[in-house]
């Protein structure tokens, strides 16, 4: 094995090789996407989705964007993908496994590629281990999407909701003014709604459970309006120190 590495080298490296204009290109855009206001940052959405239906590919727009995810991670959540991460989005757009510790960052690598598979405005579901996870993560990563103009919702066993900070902004002014006093506790962005509003979005996180049993339960209504999740587009899998993309 130590002489087939050394003649043929190592296939994960050349795979790695292999994306690294990928990461080149992103890079040279950064400047141009660090210039743009949030309002111009947020209209790349409605630029890339035309250029979709113009003819362009998800392979086409990539480089921009991830540029565009880039930076509205860095505005809103203080983070930066690094290049090892834009490299874990190509490789989850491709189809294929990224193996990342835990720590490394995997729920801001699956930002990448959720975006650029939910400008097909098809549907994007991003299944999480458990509860906590399928309410936390999007809850935490959902400043991103929203600053791009993108949807983002998640379901528990009992519960869907939909990120809305402007209703929950609203909800707290209403009950400062209600109970006399500013309100000291940040509000909870995710409005409760139902499960087929929940499922109506861009993007929508849950459990392999709660994905499974809806996908069922489905099959056995008697009428379309019954149902509550659309045609499956696109997935990514987290599975603890792996993603999956099916």
């Amino acid at each position: 094995m130590k002489l087939a590495g050394r003649l043929f080298g190592d296939p994960n490296q050349r795979v790695i090789d292999n994306l690294q204009p990928f990461v080149d290109e992103i890079n040279a855009l950064e400047p141009a996407f660090q210039a743009l206001s949030d309002e111009a940052l947020k209209a790349k959405t409605v630029e890339f989705r035309g250029r979709l239906s113009a003819g362009e590919s998800l392979d086409d727009i990539l480089p921009e964007a991830f540029a565009a995810v880039r930076e509205a991670a860095v505005r809103n959540l203080g983070q930066r993908h690094f290049d090892v991460q834009l490299i874990g989005g190509v490789v989850l757009h491709q189809g294929k496994i990224a193996e990342m510790k835990t720590g490394e960052g995997k729920t801001l690598v699956a930002t990448l590629a959720v975006y650029l598979n939910a400008l097909e405005g098809q549907g994007v579901h991003v299944v999480t281990v458990n509860d906590y996870l399928a309410k936390r993560d999007p809850t935490w990563m959902a400043p991103i999407y929203h600053a791009l103009g993108v949807s983002v919702g998640c379901l528990q066993n009992n519960a869907s909701w939909l990120y809305d900070p402007e209703w929950a902004e609203a909800q707290a002014r209403a009950k400062a003014e209600k109970d006399g006093a500013d309100e000291e506790r940040k509000p909870d962005p995710m409005r409760p709604v139902s499960k087929r509003e929940a499922y109506g979005v861009d993007i929508t996180y849950g459990t392999n459970n709660e994905f499974g049993f809806d996908y069922l339960r489905d099959n056995m209504v008697r009428d379309l309006p019954g149902m509550v999740q659309r045609n499956l587009h696109y997935a990514i899998v987290d599975e603890v120190d792996n993603i999956l993309v099916d």
